[in-house]
């Protein structure tokens, strides 16, 4: 086994290129781009499960670790395989995208395939930390991070097919979403996106000296790419635009990431 993270990082990455490369192929032809959110899903649980047989450190926490990042990583790679991708049309951000680069569009999706595939390891670090603990399992730390994880994970999935029940109806098209979990928050499967990142600093609180503040990668850099980047801006630009004024009013009494009560219109 090797404990050198760096070389893990790098072979990650590499492995990360080739199957953006060939997904970036793939969407040539089929002409929907989301499934580069699949491959980064599914990339980083073949990446964590690789870890888990290559780096040193106590073996039950690299089962549990790598257990915990595959299922994470399945279920939401699953989850936008059938909701976006599986005989679905492009997502509209991604048409946003071949519209505003015109004749460059695939060069430009070429580079933002290879972007994705940095994202893999570069998100592949906090449970790389966590994984290379040498001490035995399972401290306090361990087993908080884990039912952490599993709030985070169940309120994700939650969320997720909440929504998905509340679209299948074809009276909703063109609505709003205030169901569950969509009643206090107009981002929850976000915000428990978030909160599922937490999982790994909190492990590695267990580590008596070292990297734990890698981990914090997770959740600062997932934060502002939900909060300032690829998230809520450009979902909700898109809602504002297909819902308006009932979106609006959304806006006004709802929050838009961390889950509160609603406010009075």
């Amino acid at each position: 086994m090797t404990t050198d993270p760096l070389s893990l990082l790098v072979t990650a990455w590499a492995a990360s290129a080739v199957l953006m490369v060939l997904l970036w192929t793939a969407q040539r032809r089929w002409r929907n781009a989301a499934v580069a959110d699949v491959g980064w899903c599914y990339g980083l649980a073949l990446v964590v499960a690789w870890y888990a047989t290559a780096v040193s450190g106590e073996p039950a926490r690299r089962v549990l670790v790598a257990a915990m990042v595959v299922i994470y990583a399945v279920r939401l790679g699953t989850h936008v395989l059938i909701d976006r991708v599986w005989t679905k049309s492009e997502d509209g951000r991604y048409r946003a995208l071949r519209r505003r680069w015109g004749d460059r569009e695939q060069s430009y999706l070429f580079w933002y395939f290879q972007l994705q595939a940095a994202a893999i390891a570069f998100f592949s670090l906090p449970p790389l930390v966590v994984m290379q603990n040498p001490h035995p399992p399972f401290h306090f730390w361990d087993l908080i991070g884990f039912l952490w994880w599993g709030v985070a994970v169940a309120g994700e999935a939650i969320a997720d097919r909440q929504l998905a029940a509340f679209r299948s109806k074809s009276w909703n098209t063109d609505r709003v979403c205030r169901i569950g979990l969509w009643r206090y928050s107009r981002h929850p499967n976000y915000f428990f996106e978030w909160l599922h990142w937490w999982s790994y600093v909190l492990m590695a609180l267990a580590i008596p000296m070292g990297n734990w503040g890698l981990t914090l990668i997770g959740p600062i850099a997932m934060g502002v790419a939900l909060l300032k980047i690829t998230g809520i801006p450009w979902t909700e630009s898109q809602a504002m635009a297909s819902r308006g004024e009932e979106y609006a009013e959304y806006r006004r009494t709802t929050n838009a990431f961390i889950p509160w009560f609603p406010r009075r219109p």
